[in-house]
């Protein structure tokens, strides 16, 4: 099988491309930004016309946290937009058999149903913070699920939770909470602070998955012979996040003061998957959140030591 990974430099791609290499008769299509640009329709027509993979994992997106989605806006939706539209139509045309989207649990309203399950997309408002990006994958999504019902293509979608492991993004304004802080109290720990601030009131409640177990879910999916079209990844338990918080703190060796600035944003109050779907085909996340951040926090300081760290 030739499987084309979009966005195989970030942190879900990297894990997606380490899983697939496991997997025997697979030979993968990879290309970076430079050498295919997914915004350019004509680029990645010509991509699949030369290339005709039998199966592709969308991964590749504009991704980032409340400040740079707040910030952003108008570039999340477009880069998204244009990226789901341009593989998802190409791979079409050139006989593509099989293809993953994979989107995000904000897709869901903000009020929805906790844990959240798949079939309360669109039935209220969504999260005002990162509304655009959340529109452009539920595009992404029905893109998937419309050319599967008028093409009888085998297009579909994995719905991951939050998303932390080696190869993430630490920088300090636009990464995501859990990089952010493994990054804060890192360096606060290394200068001798006594105290770190941390954003909001610490009672919203957070779902995390290591990216290793998203790309072990997303080798499953593509196993089933009928899946969902778009389907729950997550672990099905959550935290809030003062217990995330505290948790980077000691993972990182910081020992100092945590207070709260309640003047910044806290973004949806829960965020709890309902995997019982997937739970039902047969997949569970395997790595706890205690091993998962011990695991990253090292990758974290590898990365930093041999100057591969994003930030």
């Amino acid at each position: 099988m030739k499987l084309y990974i979009a966005g195989h430099q970030g942190m879900v791609g990297s894990a997606l491309v380490r899983r697939f290499q496991r997997e025997s008769g697979v030979t993968l299509l990879l290309r970076t930004r430079k050498e295919l640009d997914l915004t350019s329709q004509a680029d990645v027509d010509a991509f699949y016309a030369a290339e005709k993979p039998d199966a592709a994992v969308i991964e590749a997106a504009r991704v980032g946290g409340i400040h740079a989605n707040n910030t952003y806006p108008a570039d999340f939706i477009y880069d998204n937009l244009i990226v789901a539209a341009n593989t998802i139509h190409s791979a079409h045309r050139h006989g593509v058999k099989r293809l993953l989207f994979l989107g995000s649990s904000c897709i869901y309203p903000k009020h929805a149903p906790q844990p959240m399950p798949e079939n309360c997309l669109l039935t209220g408002e969504l999260e005002a913070t990162n509304e655009a990006y959340a529109i452009a994958k539920i595009a992404g999504l029905k893109l998937c699920q419309y050319y599967r019902r008028q093409h009888g293509v085998l297009f579909h979608s994995a719905m991951p939770t939050n998303l932390y492991g080696p190869g993430d993004n630490y920088h300090p304004q636009n990464s995501h909470v859990l990089p952010a802080l493994i990054r804060r109290f890192d360096e606060a720990r290394a200068s001798g602070k006594t105290e770190v601030v941390a954003w909001g009131s610490g009672t919203p409640r957070r779902e995390f998955l290591h990216v290793e177990d998203l790309a072990d879910a997303c080798a499953f999916l593509l196993r089933q012979d009928n899946p969902p079209d778009w389907i729950n990844v997550g672990t099905g338990t959550d935290v809030t996040i003062k217990e995330l918080t505290e948790s980077v703190a000691a993972a990182t060796g910081f020992q100092g003061k945590i207070t709260w600035d309640a003047t910044k944003p806290d973004g949806t109050p829960r965020k709890l998957m309902d995997v019982s779907k997937l739970t039902a085909l047969g997949w569970r996340a395997r790595i706890s959140l205690s091993d998962g951040l011990a695991r990253t926090y090292a990758a974290f300081q590898a990365e930093r030591a041999d100057g591969t760290l994003r930030q």
